[in-house]
């Protein structure tokens, strides 16, 4: 059974940092594709990032480039999203997400596996 289980989330104040990690067990082969997806109340999911299985392909949203890194340990299905001067507008349950391949897609439909999600909070 796959399991996807975040941590790492909090509230924080405008300008804070935090750092979420995921990992994703009960999966055989290679490592797979993973990324990151949010939403907050009243609006739709949202992109946020992905890394491919070996980490060199990376996609942003252009919300969060330049404040939010992904990043994974290599050979393993787990993942880091660290994230820095946050903002109100960040406040979102953010949700790990593991794909049945090894590349990288901004689609919800392109990930299989979801987790329950980590609550991130940014007051101003």
């Amino acid at each position: 059974q796959v399991r996807v289980v975040e941590s790492g989330g909090g509230q924080v104040q405008a300008g804070d940092s935090l750092r979420l990690s995921c990992v994703a067990s009960g999966l055989s082969g290679e490592p797979r594709g993973m990324g990151w997806f949010r939403q907050a109340p009243g609006h739709e999911r949202e992109f946020v990032a992905a890394i491919s299985r070996t980490g060199i392909i990376i996609r942003y949203s252009d919300t969060v480039k330049g404040r939010f890194t992904i990043s994974r340990d290599k050979g393993k299905n787990s993942q880091i999203l660290q994230m820095n001067n946050l903002k109100p507008d960040d406040t979102a349950l953010y949700l790990c997400v593991v794909r049945d391949m090894s590349g990288i897609s901004d689609k919800a439909d392109g990930y299989r596996y979801w987790g329950q999600g980590t609550q991130v909070t940014v007051s101003s």
